[in-house]
């Protein structure tokens, strides 16, 4: 979930002092779109007997500005070459940094990269989601921060130590994790560093009589800062070569080729001779750049009783006779034997079809989209929830195609999300490339929209606490012309058309439409009508957001779309099979606040559906209940149970939505809760 990156040069390597530094510095700038909450390098220097550390919470373009980092890569390194404009009189390895916080706060230093246990110092991509377990079962190993590279950090030095050879040692790291890693690691008076992925997220250039390699988390981030360079390195551009998941690779500090090694190793694996030198009492110099901020705590003021489920007053509501929607429901109207327009409305996907011969059909179709090579050739749009998991799933095992997810992450994506990403990516050797927004600057443009809808509540202006999420449409565009690949799948559930959140902005339902993202031209005037409306009567909206909401309408109802498929729009999407798939073959987790698969990765919809069910005793919920029953996937009285349990306020869920983005969880909960008798009972 972060970006690492390096170089490592032997000595003579035709790289020069300034070239390196300028190289490293664009490999931090296009890296930081993988992570801007901390950045960090270790420097490497065996034969001079010392090591660098520097690291802090401040994003990659801001650390490269700080004075500690100017330390490292000012005197230490420059003494390396010998001069400005000499190449390495010694050997070299700078391993680097970008991060997106997953477990444990940017705020505590501990817990931000490089990692060092021991004498073995990392740095890693991706997240461990087994660490508990893992600390548990090796209790002679000391734990000093949450986040999980420090496990494989410490699992890595003590195998070694224990006489392991250090690639065997780092196959054995990876029999033990669960979840997605990509690491590059060495260990004091080593002669060598070691990369190695179950996803296949690292990318790396160089050769022999150049003397060094260079490798990044992506491609691009690795094109783009080579193409930059003037000299020998801007030639690598066409020479990047793909670490495969499930492969490691040894590269030499003095002189030999570099050596790949199986991550799959046993007792019969011939792993590569890597002699140790002793360290000599290596010196290790740790700086922090930067002040720390506090760490951030949940609101511990919080008062769950405050949360209404009014489950009298919404079984008291008139509802269609043949689905479960609701008489508040935006334009709904019943006829005389009380069946909803929705349901007369409403054209079967999936009833009456052949679902086995729909899917064969839809996977024969993609076939003319797959590389002959086995190189990546359909880019696929990743939340971590269910239904894109489970996409994923028959992406990979089904489809016969070679994927490449992707992960917009606008501050709203759940640590629960991002954990079954690594789940599903690192079982089945799928890259992930995270797209990280400025986190602080999206989550602030959240609270500024949510203030202004808590002084004035209007049921239509709810998405705008989403619009943050929708660039999401330019990033696949940006992504497939960066990587050349033509075909983008999403695994996004036609059961789950939420039109009535268009319908509290007056705009009517389109029982025509034919993917779930379609408005049509007048529809889409009707809805900016009503938000220009509400900019007027409350000018708290008109804030900072505003151009990125602005940005968002058009990434989601402008942005072209091309070779790409809703994927259960064209065989069917089911239920049963989607969670025991997840949970049977991919230990998926489950949120602890609800009974629920659904929206769980997502933090926004518990605060938003505890909106629409306190305000007219609705969700999402009973929009998917009522056309899971117009297909005849379950009956009525099903619908109605299951419906009953989902609706209840997700507590922690709720109030970590609040803590995130700095409003008063009490403040917020009274304000909606007067919604009800405004809304419920009208």
């Amino acid at each position: 979930m972060c970006g690492i990156f390096g170089l490592i040069l032997r000595p003579g390597a035709k790289l020069t002092y300034r070239q390196s530094k300028a190289l490293l510095e664009d490999l931090y700038k296009f890296s930081e779109s993988r992570g801007k909450e901390s950045a960090g390098l270790y420097a490497y220097f065996p034969q001079a007997g010392e090591g660098w550390t520097v690291k802090g919470a401040r994003r990659a373009r801001e650390f490269l500005r700080s004075p500690e980092y100017a330390r490292v890569t000012g005197d230490p390194l420059r003494a390396a070459f010998g001069g400005e404009d000499q190449a390495p009189q010694v050997p070299v390895a700078l391993l680097a940094h970008s991060r997106l916080v997953t477990n444990g706060t940017a705020a505590v230093q501990s817990n931000n990269q490089p990692t060092r246990w021991g004498d073995v110092t990392m740095i890693h991509n991706g997240i461990v989601v087994n660490v508990d377990e893992l600390w548990a079962r090796n209790p002679e190993l000391q734990r000093h921060a949450e986040v999980d590279t420090e496990v494989m950090a410490a699992l890595a030095s003590d195998t070694v130590r224990n006489g392991a050879n250090p690639a065997e040692a780092t196959a054995r790291l990876f029999s033990q994790i669960s979840g997605a890693a990509s690491v590059a690691w060495s260990r004091e008076g080593a002669d060598w560093v070691i990369l190695s992925t179950n996803t296949g997220d690292i990318y790396y250039a160089g050769d022999d009589a150049l003397g060094y390699m260079v490798f990044a988390s992506e491609r691009y981030i690795l094109d783009r800062s080579l193409a930059k360079m003037n000299g020998a390195a801007e030639t690598l551009g066409e020479a990047i070569t793909w670490l495969p998941p499930g492969e490691g690779m040894v590269v030499h500090l003095n002189g030999r080729s570099p050596e790949k090694f199986p991550l799959s190793g046993n007792g019969h694996t011939a792993w590569p001779d890597l002699p140790e030198r002793p360290s000599n009492g290596l010196q290790q110099h740790d700086l922090t750049s930067g002040s720390f901020p506090a760490p951030e705590l949940m609101n511990r003021d919080a008062d769950y009783g405050l949360l209404r489920y009014g489950e009298k007053a919404v079984a008291e509501l008139k509802r269609c006779s043949r689905c479960i929607l609701p008489e508040t429901f935006p334009f709904i109207r019943f006829d005389a034997e009380g069946v909803c327009n929705y349901c007369h409305g409403y054209k079967p996907r999936y009833a009456g079809r052949d679902g086995a011969a729909d899917r064969r059909a839809f996977i024969e179709t993609m076939q003319r989209y797959r590389s002959p090579d086995g190189t990546p050739d359909v880019l696929v749009a990743f939340s971590g929830g269910r239904d894109s998991s489970y996409g994923l799933h028959l992406i990979r095992e089904e489809f016969g195609l070679t994927p490449v997810t992707f992960t917009y992450d606008w501050g709203m994506v759940t640590d629960l999300a991002r954990r079954n990403i690594a789940r599903i990516c690192g079982q089945l050797g799928v890259q992930n490339i995270l797209v990280s927004a400025d986190i602080r600057q999206k989550r602030e443009n959240i609270r500024k929209n949510v203030s202004a809808w808590l002084r004035k509540p209007d049921l239509g202006m709810v998405p705008l606490f989403m619009a943050g999420d929708k660039h999401f449409f330019a990033v696949v565009n940006q992504l497939k012309k960066q990587m050349g690949i033509k075909l983008d799948l999403w695994s996004a559930n036609p059961l789950e058309n939420t039109d009535f959140k268009s319908g509290f902005c007056g705009v009517p339902p389109d029982f025509d439409k034919h993917r779930l993202d379609y408005l049509s031209w007048g529809r889409k005037a009707r809805m900016a009508a009503h938000y220009g409306m509400n900019f007027l009567r409350n000018p708290a909206y008109l804030n900072g957001s505003l151009l990125d909401t602005v940005g968002a309408f058009m990434a989601y109802y402008v942005e072209p779309r091309r070779d790409f498929y809703f994927m259960f729009n064209h065989f069917e999407w089911n239920e049963r099979e989607v969670e025991e798939t997840l949970l049977g073959q991919y230990d998926w987790e489950l949120a602890p606040d609800t009974n629920s698969s659904w929206r769980i990765g997502d933090g926004t919809a518990p605060f938003y559906n505890y909106i629409y069910v306190t305000a007219r005793g609705f969700s999402e919920f009973d929009t998917f209940r009522s056309n899971q029953i117009r297909e005849g996937m379950i009956t009525r009285q099903e619908a109605m149970d299951v419906v009953g349990e989902n609706n209840r306020p997700r507590p922690d869920s709720i109030r970590w939505y609040l803590d995130t983005i700095g409003l008063d969880f009490n403040q917020a909960i009274r304000t909606i809760n007067r919604l009800d008798n405004a809304g419920l009972h009208a």
